[in-house]
């Protein structure tokens, strides 16, 4: 297991900022730590990366504890707001990160990669916020890292940024990096994390892939269907829902009526041009398993 975090808990000022919390994220696997401010996830991430010491339990990054050379070889880090000496160009930057990592000869393939080449003899002085998060996302993947923490890595960036960040965290997991992501855009990572671990008041209240966390939970599922909108009033009658536009009814079901629902649109037939089934989101399931009745 690259990641092992077991038991662990942190007081800070009489109050357990973490408490017994076990997570692992194995060799290529994104594991997205989602929570409200305060909920804990920095926390966790600073006890991973060594800068806070846990009053109970352990963590290990490939069998080495957190802080270690071992481990600081094999761990990469990228902040919410990643911060470089202004006067430095992008290119000196990288090159001298490089030469600590033993990684020089990556450095003008990396440039590349994140995008920002053309401007890598620009002053960081002059660089927007996208475009620092993407020289601190092309540090982080110096020399391969096992080890990725990324700690609201795409906040403030454009929605192209964005997707083209998504693309190189694919990439580093495709090569086997693990990657322990969080985020507040929670649409975003919906598609791009295998699991979810949610905090409340630093417990780790659920840990598990979006589909498992969907069945556990229960909640409605959305059929949206189109149809001739002269029929959808008709329809309605019918079926029951709501109509969101000209041809869409919405009907809402349970998660074990999901099949009799669709039965009885299958029976209308012709009438039926489209039919979509939208499960819930992750933006509905962190309501569900945030809130303070949930255990």
């Amino acid at each position: 297991m690259t990641l092992q975090v077991s038991g662990a808990s942190i007081v800070r000022g009489g109050v357990r900022t973490l408490n017994q919390v076990s997570l692992s994220v194995a060799r290529g696997e994104r594991v997205a730590l989602v929570g409200h401010n305060g909920a804990g996830k920095t926390t966790l991430m600073k006890a991973v990366l060594g800068l806070w010491p846990l009053d109970e339990g352990e963590v290990s990054i490939m069998g080495e504890p957190p802080g270690s050379k071992a481990a600081q070889e094999r761990t990469a880090y990228l902040p919410e707001n990643v911060s470089f000496h202004p006067a430095l160009t992008g290119r000196e930057v990288l090159q001298m990160l490089a030469s600590i990592r033993k990684d020089s000869a990556s450095v003008e393939r990396l440039l590349e990669r994140v995008g920002i080449a053309d401007a890598a003899s620009r002053r960081i002085g002059t660089y927007s916020k996208g475009m620092r998060q993407r020289l601190g996302l092309a540090q982080a993947l110096l020399a391969q890292p096992r080890l990725a923490v990324l700690d609201e890595p795409t906040s403030g960036l454009d929605p192209v940024s964005r997707n083209d960040f998504y693309k190189l965290v694919d990439e580093l997991a495709g090569n086997g990096t693990a990657i322990l992501i969080s985020s507040h855009a929670l649409t975003e990572l919906e598609a791009k994390t295998d699991r979810i671990a949610i905090l409340r008041n630093g417990h780790l209240v659920v840990n598990d892939t979006l589909t498992a966390l969907r069945q556990q939970a229960g909640l409605p599922i959305k059929v949206r269907i189109t149809a001739n909108s002269m029929l959808t009033d008709a329809i309605a009658e019918s079926l029951g829902g709501r109509r969101i536009n000209g041809q869409s009814l919405e009907l809402v079901c349970a998660p074990e009526t999901k099949v009799k629902t669709l039965s009885r649109i299958t029976e209308l037939g012709s009438i039926i041009e489209d039919v979509d089934v939208i499960p819930p989101c992750l933006d509905e399931l962190y309501q569900y398993y945030s809130a303070e009745d949930q255990q």
